[in-house]
């Protein structure tokens, strides 16, 4: 139960001394970036997959949803300007907010990008997140280049900052730099590997299932086959067209039924429709509820959690369980890798010490344990909570003993 996830995260640095940039890479379009993917497009087809599979798509989102918590807690009384950073990490947007987008993109890419903006005197520090998709390693590996579409690169439309912990003054007088977080991966050097990529080919297996039985639906469940046409045309081109306006008119998707034109005479009219008949229905479903087993082990995660068993019947006390696993295993690690960079910003920046900053994480169901204290329940949820306070030193047990009399 105890047992926690090793560190499989690295967060990109600053490296001239790179030993890699000698060694050089195939097919490279541009020497200014390093390629991700063979054609540089991989986080594209990342994002793809993610619209397409229900499955895959809900566990990222979970994933997210559970690594950002419900929010942050700390010493608010001694430190207001930590408390105001937490409700306001940027212009418009919240510590918690920033979080669950760096989340949902390490999740996602299993690369993440932050960037951090500041002015000379250091007297304010804004955290913004960067769309990974967006984001390519220089070739100095020191530099992230962003631009808005990699598939039409354009120099001159690009921005560069550079890697933490480096700052560098932009053209509006601020500092910036931007954190690149990156799950470890052998044989990868520059950009890092999202976890479930040993599940990408079943995503693919659980989408194309779902679109076949689309497919069916969209042919009101009509049966495959071939059907044999007779008549006289003068020319090929008239047969394709003939043909074509069948299927049209009568095949519904595209390859449901075949249509086959041949010579006949109008006194011996031979069409017919010849029926292909399938019984790998059973095959199909099958095939799907492996891939979506398979993809929820690739993510490292849990059926509960991705809301795959809720029809066997809701079990609270199965819910908590895996929560607390996944807590273990997975949340808290995430958590702290995303979090390491935030406090040393703060610490180097605004010279605050971040040490109380501490993600709130609630478990899917409100059950807490009954040896909790009611200050520690209380601060689980986000709430103010006075350790010091004898009406919070009771104990839930106490509580809820008082509620159960009081009913009777």
């Amino acid at each position: 139960m105890n047992k926690k996830r090793k560190n499989r995260t690295a967060v990109g640095v600053a490296d001239r001394t790179d030993p890699y940039l000698t060694l050089g890479a195939g097919r490279i379009e541009s020497d200014k970036f390093w390629r991700w993917g063979d054609d540089n497009l991989f986080p594209l087809a990342l994002a793809l997959m993610a619209r397409r599979s229900t499955t895959h798509r809900r566990i990222i989102n979970d994933k997210a949803d559970y690594i950002s918590g419900k929010g942050f807690v700390c010493d608010e009384a001694r430190q207001p300007r930590l408390a105001a950073f937490v409700h306001r990490a940027n212009g418009g947007e919240s510590l918690r907010q920033v979080l669950n987008k760096l989340a949902f993109d390490k999740s996602l890419f299993g690369n993440a990008f932050l960037e951090a903006v500041t002015d000379p005197g250091h007297t304010y520090l804004a955290l913004y997140h960067q769309d990974a998709s967006r984001c390519r390693v220089a070739r100095d590996s020191a530099h992230v280049l962003l631009h808005h579409d990699w598939t039409a690169f354009n120099a001159s439309e690009a921005r560069t900052l550079p890697l933490w912990p480096q700052f560098e003054r932009q053209a509006d007088g601020t500092l910036r730099t931007i954190v690149h977080y990156k799950d470890y991966e052998p044989t990868f050097t520059h950009y890092g590997v999202p976890p479930y990529i040993a599940g990408f080919s079943v995503s693919a297996i659980a989408y194309k299932t779902d679109r076949w039985n689309i497919s069916r639906l969209d042919n009101s469940f009509q049966l495959s086959g071939v059907m044999m046409l007779d008549s006289s045309v003068d020319n090929e081109a008239e047969a394709e067209r003939i043909v074509r306006l069948a299927e049209r008119k009568f095949a519904g998707n595209p390859g449901q039924v075949m249509f086959v034109l041949r010579d006949g005479g109008q006194e011996n009219d031979n069409s017919r429709f010849i029926p292909i008949a399938s019984q790998n229905e059973g095959d199909w479903r099958a095939l799907h509820e492996q891939a979506v087993g398979d993809i929820v082990v690739a993510h490292s995660w849990f059926r509960t959690l991705s809301g795959l068993d809720y029809a066997a019947g809701f079990s609270a006390e199965r819910i908590l369980h895996e929560y607390e696993v996944a807590l273990n295993t997975v949340i808290l690690a995430e958590q702290a890798e995303l979090m390491e960079p935030v406090r040393s910003l703060l610490g180097t920046v605004l010279g605050i010490d971040a040490s109380s900053l501490q993600v709130v994480n609630r478990p899917p169901t409100r059950t807490k344990p009954i040896y909790m204290k009611v200050w520690e329940a209380r601060k689980a949820d986000g709430l103010d909570y006075d350790p010091e306070d004898e009406r919070q030193q009771a104990f839930l047990s106490e509580i809820t003993k008082y509620n159960i009399r009081s009913i009777e």
